[in-house]
Parts: structure tokens; C-alpha cells; sequence
């Protein structure tokens, strides 16, 4: 923990003599991100929409990083915090890399300093406005996915969902999980899951990425459409059964 004090110290020691600025409110902003722990690995999962408000204004960002050969990071909230986020875990890699020692860090000490920060940013109260899921298998290893949030709030689960996700994903996964699932079943699994969301969340989008650390290290999907199909009876205004209003619900 020495190196994240170090490092803390050394961000505030370096900041530009500025007015004082705070986000008082995200503005672009990403929905919801699915986490899985499976049988060969851990899985993220997310929408590539971010959205000014209540448009749909940025259709292609991407949510899960790769922060090493390790180690994953999937974010929910404001995009620009989560950029300066990646932007950080980039430095602390290429310090690594500097080193050239062949040592890079843990998926749990990635965890730990993201915990550090954003505990920190809050108490200056300029929080870093993101839900964190960071994902990872080192060899040697368990199989290792965390949650961190904006007040420093930080947790371990074998499936975690941020946004929307914690209501509508959880349910779904808590029925069907299991350790010994397989990496087909984990992505049906979190597809479903999404599929749901974007029925669901008015910030929800079908086109999305799935990624993956396992054993071989890790990788990002390619953005991708999962299919929908809105001429369900629940979502008809016509059908009997639907809301007064036209809705499901």
C-alpha cells in the first residue's frame, strides 16, 4: 500500500496552481456494466452508448479498458471522469513497463489504488463520478472481480452489475449462476442481461462488448448488435394486457 501514498501525494503535490473547479453533476454518461466470475475466467460486459442527458448522443464509446495482460476496468457514469481513470491506470502501466523488471500489477492492487482514489476525490469533494467494476485472473490466482464507486465504496462478489444492472441484471444471474459455468453460458447469461437492460433503461443501448480476463490474459470484444424483438404482446399498445399507457409495466 506504500506506493499508493506515494503516488497520492505526489498527484496533489503537482496540481496546476487553477481556480478550483467541481463537477457538481455528470453530464455524458454511461449506463449500466455486468461482471461475471465463470468457471476459466471473469467477464464484463456493457452497452457502448453514452448519453448527453437523456439523448442518445455518443453510440460507439467503449467502457471496459484493458488496464494490463491482467487486468480489466468497465465503468458506468461520467465518461470524461473515466477517461481521466484510464488515463492514470496508463501511467501506472508504462511505470511498470519503465521498470523492466517483468513485474506488472495485481488485478487486486489495481482494485486497491482505484479504492484509495476515489475515496480520496470525495473527501476533497470533487468526487470522481463513475461506478467501477474491475475484472482479472492472474495465474496462480482466484479469479478476481471488484466494485468501486464515486464515495470510495468498494466490494468483492463472484457477479456484480452497476447502474440499472442491480435491479434488473441481479435478479436474472442470481438464479442461474453457478461456479462451474462455462464461458458460452457466462456470455449468453450477460447478453440476456442486456438485452433486458435495453428493453428496460431509456439509456440502454443492443449494440454492446463483451470481454474477458482468463489463464491467456485478457481481451475486448469487437462492439456488436444482440438481437431484440419489440412486437412482444407486453410491449404492444393494442394488446389487451398491456399498461393503460401502453407500457409493460
Amino acid at each position: 500500500m506504500h506506493w499508493i501514498t506515494i503516488m497520492l501525494a505526489f498527484q496533489s503535490f503537482n496540481m496546476p496552481s487553477e481556480p478550483t473547479t467541481r463537477t457538481t453533476q455528470p453530464i455524458v454518461t454511461g449506463s449500466s456494466v455486468l461482471g461475471i466470475k465463470y468457471k476459466d475466467g471473469v467477464m464484463l460486459a456493457a452497452d457502448t452508448l453514452a448519453s448527453y442527458g437523456s439523448l442518445a448522443r455518443y453510440k460507439n464509446i467503449k467502457r471496459i479498458e484493458k488496464v494490463n495482460n491482467s487486468t480489466l476496468i468497465g465503468a458506468s457514469g461520467e465518461i470524461s471522469d473515466f477517461q481521466s481513470i484510464s488515463e492514470m491506470l496508463s501511467s501506472i502501466e508504462q511505470d511498470d513497463i519503465n521498470q523492466d523488471d517483468g513485474y506488472t500489477k495485481s488485478p487486486i492492487e489495481i482494485f486497491n489504488y482505484l479504492r484509495a482514489v476515489l475515496y480520496q476525490r470525495r473527501g476533497k469533494g470533487n468526487p470522481l463520478w463513475n461506478q467501477l467494476l474491475i475484472a482479472g485472473y492472474r495465474k496462480g490466482q482466484e479469479p478476481f472481480l471488484g466494485y468501486v464507486d464515486l464515495i470510495g465504496t468498494s466490494y468483492q462478489e463472484n457477479f456484480i452489475a452497476t447502474g440499472y444492472g442491480a435491479y434488473l441484471a441481479i435478479p436474472l444471474i442470481r438464479e442461474r449462476w453457478h461456479k462451474d459455468l462455462s464461458e458460452d453460458e457466462a456470455k449468453k447469461l450477460l447478453e440476456e442481461c442486456l438485452r433486458v437492460l435495453f428493453y428496460r433503461d431509456c439509456k440502454a443501448s443492443n449494440r454492446i462488448i463483451i470481454s474477458k480476463a482468463t489463464i491467456d490474459g485478457v481481451s475486448i470484444s469487437e462492439p456488436y448488435e444482440i438481437t431484440h424483438n419489440w412486437e412482444t404482446a407486453t410491449f404492444d399498445a393494442r394488446h389487451p394486457t398491456s399498461g393503460s399507457d401502453g407500457s409493460s409495466w
